[in-house]
């Protein structure tokens, strides 16, 4: 049985391959004591494949993106466009909707929250995807969060993101997305920690 939802409760790094980088990273942080993680779900990469696997016109779309090069920038921005119309069309199937707005519901339907993209090629050792895929914030009700996610499966299209790909020699059908529903908050502080130097990756 596929799992489309999962909750920050029941994610660990061992599913990286189902909720990408960021939310296998959420995941860690909720079951660590003292860390105060906003609360949150899942949509997983089960069923980012569900709405692309059968789909004729994006199969077609995805075949001829991947002929392109890196520089040929009319070409990928034209096909990107088509494949992120073509995903932000595809309703989401009942199966899931219904798991979605029961994960909602369990949050409360009427909060905000940010719907965060985790694509499964994020901060490798070669490459960095952080930050190519879309995030939004403050988004409310059933029908803008599930929009969004949508949204976000599209972004996976974006002409920067394709662009790295090519240029980095992932394929367009190997890259899968997660999308994250998580609850917004009043921080007290807010910033950016890094545990490495970002040039040197130097750890000291």
């Amino acid at each position: 049985m596929n799992s489309y939802v999962l909750g920050f409760q029941d994610i660990d790094k061992t599913k990286l391959a189902m909720v990408g980088g960021k939310g296998a990273n959420l995941g860690e942080l909720s079951g660590l004591k003292g860390i105060q993680v906003p609360e949150g779900f899942c949509v997983t990469t089960e069923a980012y494949k569900e709405i692309i696997g059968s789909n004729e016109e994006l199969n077609s779309l995805l075949d001829q993106l991947s002929l392109l090069k890196a520089d040929n920038r009319e070409g990928i921005g034209e096909i990107s466009a088509k494949i992120r119309n073509v995903i932000e069309g595809i309703a989401i199937p009942q199966g899931i909707d219904k798991e979605i707005v029961r994960h909602l519901e369990q949050l409360g339907e009427k909060n905000a929250y940010a719907i965060r993209s985790s694509a499964t090629a994020e901060d490798l050792p070669t490459a960095s995807f952080a930050g190519q895929q879309d995030t939004y914030l403050n988004i409310t009700g059933k029908e803008a969060i599930l929009r969004h996610i949508s949204k976000c499966w599209a972004s996976l299209f974006t002409d920067r993101a394709v662009t790295y790909r090519i240029q980095n020699g992932f394929a367009h059908r190997k890259v899968h997305l997660s999308v994250v529903i998580q609850k917004m908050v009043f921080p007290e502080a807010a910033g950016i920690m890094f545990t490495a130097d970002p040039v040197s990756a130097n750890r000291k």
